[in-house]
C-alpha cells in the first residue's frame, strides 16, 4: 500500500461523517475492514470489500456507500445503483451480465457488466438484496468468489478493482425496538443474544454459500434525536448552497428546526421524509 493511500485511509471515519451521521459501528466496520484489504491482508483475486447493511430505511446505508465511493474513487457518481426489486425474475439475470448470441439485445450488453468493464474502480449497491431471484445470487456468489463475471458475449469481466455494497431492510424499525435495540446500550449479554437474533434472520432470508462469502455484515442503529437534528442541519446546509446561486438566504430558529424534525421524521422511514 503506498504511504499516500496508507494517510488516506486513516483519515476514513473522520472523512465519511462528514455525510454520515451517527451509525459509529457501521463506519469503524467498514473502514476497518478496507484498511486491512488495502494492507495486502486480503485474496488480490477478489473485490476490494464485500458489505451487508442491514437495518430500517432512512438511517443511512445508502449514503454511506455514496461516501464510500466519494473516498475512494473521488466521485459518488463512481457508484453504480442496483435495484434488486427489478430482478425477481429468473430472466432478469440477462439485464445485469447481457443476452446470449442469437438473443434480443445482445449487442447492448449487460447493465452492470458493461458498467464495470467501461469503468472498473467502482461501488456497487445492490439494494433490497433480499427481493433478488435465486439466480441473481448465483451472479453475485461468482462475483465475491472469484472476482470476475462472463458476460453475456463471452467476455471477461474485472470486478476486483470494485466495492460490493448489499442493503437488506429485513431489519425493521420495529423489530430493531423489539428485539435489538440500540447497539451502543447494550450489555454484553444483550449483544451475544441480538448477534444471535440477527443470525437467524440472515439464515432464515440467504443461503450459508452466499453469507460466508461476505467480508462483513453491519447493522445500522435507528437514528436518535441529536443525530436526527445534524441531519436537518446538512440538509438545511445543502439547500442555501443551491440558493446562494440566485441571491437568497435562509435562516430557521431552533423552534423551526425543531418543527422540521418533528414533521420530517418517520418511524418507518427513518430521516428520509426530511429531504420532502
Amino acid at each position: 500500500m503506498l504511504n499516500d493511500e496508507s494517510k488516506k485511509l486513516m483519515k476514513i471515519e473522520k472523512y465519511l461523517h462528514k455525510r454520515v451521521i451517527g451509525q459509529n459501528n457501521a463506519v469503524k466496520s467498514i473502514s476497518d475492514a478496507l484498511r486491512r484489504s488495502r494492507a495486502g491482508l486480503k485474496d488480490p483475486s477478489k473485490p476490494i470489500g464485500s458489505f451487508l447493511f442491514m437495518g430500517p430505511t432512512g438511517v443511512g446505508k445508502t449514503e454511506l456507500a455514496k461516501a464510500l465511493s466519494e473516498f475512494m474513487f473521488d466521485d459518488e457518481l463512481n457508484m453504480i445503483r442496483v435495484d434488486m426489486s427489478e430482478y425477481v425474475e429468473k430472466h432478469s439475470v440477462s439485464r445485469l451480465i447481457g443476452s446470449p448470441p442469437g438473443y434480443v439485445g445482445f449487442d447492448e450488453g449487460g447493465q452492470l457488466t458493461e458498467s464495470v468493464r467501461r469503468r472498473p474502480y467502482r461501488v456497487i449497491l445492490f439494494d433490497e438484496i433480499e427481493k433478488a431471484h435465486p439466480d441473481v445470487f448465483n451472479i453475485l456468489l461468482q462475483i465475491l468468489d472469484d472476482g470476475r463475471l462472463t458476460d453475456g458475449q463471452g467476455r471477461t469481466v474485472d470486478f476486483t478493482n470494485t466495492i460490493i455494497i448489499m442493503t437488506s431492510n429485513l431489519i425493521t424499525a420495529d423489530n430493531m425496538t423489539n428485539n435489538f435495540g440500540f447497539l451502543q446500550d447494550l450489555s454484553d449479554q444483550e449483544a451475544v443474544k441480538q448477534r444471535s437474533s440477527i443470525d437467524q434472520v440472515l439464515k432464515k432470508s440467504f443461503r450459508p454459500e452466499f453469507i460466508n462469502r461476505i467480508d462483513e455484515i453491519i447493522v445500522f442503529e435507528k437514528l436518535t434525536k441529536d443525530e436526527l437534528k445534524q441531519i436537518s442541519d446538512l440538509i438545511i446546509k445543502d439547500i442555501q448552497k443551491r440558493l446562494d446561486e440566485k441571491g437568497i438566504e435562509i435562516h430557521l430558529s431552533d423552534s423551526a428546526k425543531e418543527l422540521l424534525i418533528a414533521e420530517g421524521y418517520d418511524e418507518e422511514f427513518g430521516a428520509r421524509p426530511l429531504n420532502d
